[in-house]
């Protein structure tokens, strides 16, 4: 998972690629439907004490900002493409701290997360991102960048049904603990990606000064 996580993060970063105006569509639906899930998982995640929802939440952030930076820099020379994957590196390393600093106070004060609400929001994550993957599917023996981005929303699919696992495990032991496992293995992956895309920005800003 960390190397699909990889494949991911590497698509803001990729050299110049040619878009055509129905695949610049397709991105900037991508993009508003992450956005939007992203809203919707870390304020239900939030409501719902579930802290693999707020980890979700992070994928759907990497994946915007992977579709915002394929919209918006690609044009640009290399230095403000890698400089856009650095802000998106340390702003994902920020949820992904937010995210385990979650778990431990959860962990700490004992709550246990609505399964309901979990299951609902997976579910509704898990369309999301099957939809997206639907769109991107004809792009899928593209180049890197698009190669890339398909990938990111069938991988995050796994995510979204690791969180409907967890409220299942929630469910039916009235624990905790499926809840603080699944938040803390994506919340891993996602600093791991984080610091992925921060090495490789800050090597190609220093190879291009």
């Amino acid at each position: 998972m960390v190397n699909m996580a990889k494949d991911c993060c590497d698509s803001g970063c990729s050299t110049n690629q040619l878009i055509t105006p129905r695949y610049r569509k397709i991105l900037w639906i991508a993009l508003i439907i992450n956005l939007a899930m992203f809203v919707v998982e870390i304020v239900s995640g939030w409501n719902a004490n579930s802290v693999s929802l707020l980890a979700d939440a992070i994928d759907f952030f990497g994946d915007a900002m992977n579709y915002g930076i394929s919209l918006a820099v690609l044009s640009m020379s290399l230095m403000w493409r890698a400089r856009a994957a650095l802000f998106k590196g340390f702003t994902m390393g920020a949820f992904g701290i937010f995210v385990l600093a979650s778990a431990v106070w959860s962990y700490m004060n004992g709550q246990v997360p609505e399964p309901y609400t979990m299951g609902a929001i997976g579910l509704l994550a898990l369309i999301a991102n099957v939809s997206v993957a639907v769109m991107l599917y004809a792009y899928r023996e593209g180049d890197a960048n698009m190669r890339s981005v398909w990938l990111c929303s069938r991988n995050d699919a796994i995510g979204n049904v690791a969180v409907m696992i967890a409220a299942l495990g929630v469910f039916g032991s009235g624990s905790a603990w499926p809840d603080l496992l699944v938040a803390a293995i994506m919340a891993s992956l996602g600093l791991s990606a984080a610091v992925q895309v921060i090495k490789k920005a800050m090597s190609e800003i220093l190879t291009n000064k």
